[in-house]
């Protein structure tokens, strides 16, 4: 094997465990952070909504607004987020 080839597979490799290197080195730590055992059973008791109702639970506008956001997902492609 010459010598010139010899430095152009060095010079791959090296690169190589550079690019290998910043990739390991820049990879997002994952820490969870430990909750004590609540007696809730809901897993979701935490969060909440700080919007206000516009229709009541039930209610014909309330199943229009439902319909209409289900529309624009179903119709919604890639390239094309459509509106509501």
């Amino acid at each position: 094997m010459t010598t010139q080839r010899r430095k152009v597979i060095t010079k791959i490799l090296v690169s190589g465990v550079i690019a290998i290197g910043s990739l390991v080195g820049a990879a997002a730590p994952a820490i969870a952070e430990p909750n004590p055992i609540a007696t809730d059973p809901n897993p979701f008791g935490a969060l909440g909504c700080s919007c206000r109702e516009t229709a009541p639970s039930g209610s014909s506008a309330l199943m229009g607004e439902m319909e209409r956001g289900i529309r624009a997902g179903l119709s919604a492609g890639p390239g094309n987020p459509g509106r509501i």
